[in-house]
């Protein structure tokens, strides 16, 4: 059985982390290069990087507060927000990413994912999909942040994102996010049950038991999350202490 993950996930915006509820009423969460070190140390076994303003604004991603961060960690690293080129990616992964993950570019121009599989391997493409149910029972891909919606069901991008050399799907659900009600676990189940992918869980974790339910209900091969451990909510060695107890296979 493969070991489960868990990712804290630092989303900057202006330099600073910071944290919303479903992509609004955003406030500060502290110092990224701060809080990177921390889960670094106390045993979190990757770190996801997001700029998240960064394709609304049509800038690139803030390659020195990366390389800042990359200096001061040990784990896994993946970064995302703004890229749209072979040469946004040589830049990050110079200043210390190991994974990039793209969103609104990989959408609009899909040849992308293939691009950066051929050049950098399917291992460092890691998709980025925002996702909504909508009243018709449905979840649709959302582009720019949260704030564009497309007529094309997560699951049909999400399979040929994966056939186009996609190596890792971070499937975000906008209707959890920042809600603390628990993961989604119904679409998170379908990418993860019907992908050959690796599929990271976000949005929604408020307990420990959140992180159980999308590993062994929702079958997710990694779980990330942001304010809980930002506002030390719950601490990244208890949950894990948790989650090895309930028989789930860890990384201690």
């Amino acid at each position: 059985m493969l070991t489960k993950r868990i990712i804290p996930c630092l989303d900057i915006k202006d330099g600073r982390t910071v944290k919303g509820v479903n992509f609004e009423q955003i406030r500060d969460a502290g110092d990224p290069v701060e809080l990177a070190t921390i889960y670094a140390k106390e045993g979190a076994d990757e770190l996801v990087f997001l700029d998240i303003t960064a394709t609304n604004e049509k800038r690139k991603t803030l390659s020195e507060l990366v390389n800042k961060i990359a200096r001061h960690i040990n784990i896994p690293f993946t970064v995302g927000g703004g890229i749209s080129s072979v040469e946004d990616v040589q830049l990050l992964l110079k200043n210390g990413a190991d994974k990039i993950s793209i969103n609104t570019s990989a959408y609009k121009k899909p040849t992308l994912i293939n691009q950066l599989a051929l050049e950098f391997g399917t291992q460092c493409v890691v998709l980025a999909i925002d996702t909504k149910k909508e009243i018709d029972g449905n979840w649709y891909v959302y582009l720019n942040g949260g704030r564009v919606k497309t007529n094309t069901l997560c699951i049909d991008w999400a399979r040929e994102a994966v056939e186009r050399g996609a190596g890792e799907i971070l499937l975000t659900s906008m209707n959890n996010d920042g809600t603390k009600q628990g993961f989604a676990l119904d679409i998170t189940h379908d990418l993860s049950t019907q992908l050959s992918v690796p599929i990271i869980a976000s949005g929604g974790a408020g307990t420990m038991q959140h992180f159980s339910d999308v590993f062994e209900i929702a079958k997710a091969d990694a779980a990330l999350a942001a304010s809980i451990f930002h506002f030390k909510e719950i601490a990244v060695p208890a949950l894990k202490s948790y989650l090895s107890n309930k028989g789930i296979s860890i990384r201690i």
